[in-house]
């Protein structure tokens, strides 16, 4: 089997992650954190502004781990946001690039990554690609009507996360990715519960701001009556809302915190220190943290249950994974809920970085084509 050398960038909100892998070997994998500090130059500005700043930590890296760029076999980054567009592997283009630089659909700090990427390729004469966005969209028609024209179905998911683990299935299954029909959790601060058909993710919950289950940072689906007297009452603002949606919801408007492992350890009498016990509202009992966990657990249950509909109760395999997915309580009590519809597969975690490489493989040995954005 070839081994290809493939440099992987990927970057974040207020992060930069770059690894090299030779074959399935991890040369190195380096990850640096801004404060505030470094990123107040760039406030207020396009995220393209940063471009040389983050390009610099990328080549300076290479250079400090002995990297000779020109015996890099490919570049993969993280996606950015592009148009709405069926999953896989993009070569990056003038399209791509001038989608990115004028921030059609929308700004992310991931937009720089194939700006990077293709900038060091070009210096190699070489490509770079990129894999998986959030935007992308294989979600079936009728499944993006939401019984209000004005508020349709959208879909944004982990992406990227879910595809890996659906290849990690298929190879446990001793079966083609393609070939099968899974449904697959990723469980993390945000929940998100697809349906893969043949490789396509045909029908998922919008894990950013929408529906699904609630997480331990966000609502989820929640009632729409209940939401619009809200909205209404006079007592919050737009942005009150919003924080009630995603970042202060979820486990964290019940119980003050969004630890999973904290609450768990609480409501099994286990001794915590006084820094997480503070963590927790006063007034939340242990019954009460076993409650909340049952009902988060049913939730992701259920949305799973409902996504057999779409594959006429054909399911392969369901998959649970992302970092909720170490939990032997919450992993057990969906178990307990789905195990009846097909094999369940626990697989923890979520590897960006190995994603990323994964998929450039597979373009790389031919077991998958490279995809055109226009």
């Amino acid at each position: 089997m070839t081994k290809y050398n493939i440099l992987v960038i990927n970057p974040g909100s207020t992060s930069d992650e770059v690894a090299y892998f030779e074959g399935e070997n991890q040369v190195f994998h380096e990850v640096v954190r801004y404060d505030t500090a470094q990123m107040e130059p760039y406030e207020g500005k396009k995220i393209t502004e940063q471009f040389e700043f983050r390009k610099n930590f990328v080549m300076k890296e290479l250079k400090e781990h002995g990297i000779n760029i020109k015996n890099l076999d490919a570049i993969i980054t993280r996606g950015g946001l592009l148009k709405p567009s069926e999953g896989g592997v993009y070569q990056v283009n003038e399209k791509i690039k001038d989608d990115l630089r004028h921030e059609r659909y929308g700004s992310h700090a991931s937009d720089l990554g194939p700006l990077i990427g293709d900038s060091i390729a070009e210096e190699i004469g070489q490509k770079a690609y990129l894999a998986d966005p959030t935007t992308v969209d294989e979600m079936v028609d009728f499944a993006r009507f939401s019984g209000m024209p004005e508020n349709p179905r959208i879909c944004i998911f982990h992406c990227l996360n879910q595809r890996r683990i659906g290849y990690l299935t298929a190879k446990k299954l001793n079966k083609d990715y393609k070939d099968l029909n899974l449904i697959i959790a990723h469980m993390g601060g945000g929940i998100s519960v697809g349906a893969h058909k043949k490789g396509r993710v045909v029908d998922v919950n919008n894990a950013l701001d929408g529906d699904g289950p609630f997480t331990p940072q966000r609502s989820g689906g929640v009632p729409t009556g209940g939401l619009a007297k809200l909205c209404f009452s006079g007592k919050y603002t737009f942005q009150d809302i919003k924080l009630m949606i995603k970042g202060k919801g979820g486990m964290t408007a019940y119980t003050g915190t969004s630890d999973l492992k904290i609450l768990e350890d609480f409501a099994a009498g286990k001794e915590i220190s006084q820094e997480d016990r503070k963590k927790i509202k006063p007034d939340i009992t242990r019954e009460k943290v076993n409650l909340l966990i049952e009902a988060m657990a049913y939730q992701i249950a259920k949305e799973i249950c409902g996504l057999t509909a779409i594959l006429c109760g054909k399911v392969d395999g369901i998959a649970l994974s992302g970092g909720l997915a170490y939990s032997e309580m919450i992993t057990g009590k969906i178990e307990e809920r789905t195990g009846w519809i097909a094999p369940m597969f626990i697989l923890p975690g979520g590897d960006e970085m190995g994603a990323l490489r994964e998929s450039m493989e597979r373009v790389l040995s031919g077991r998958e084509k490279v995809k055109e954005y226009d």
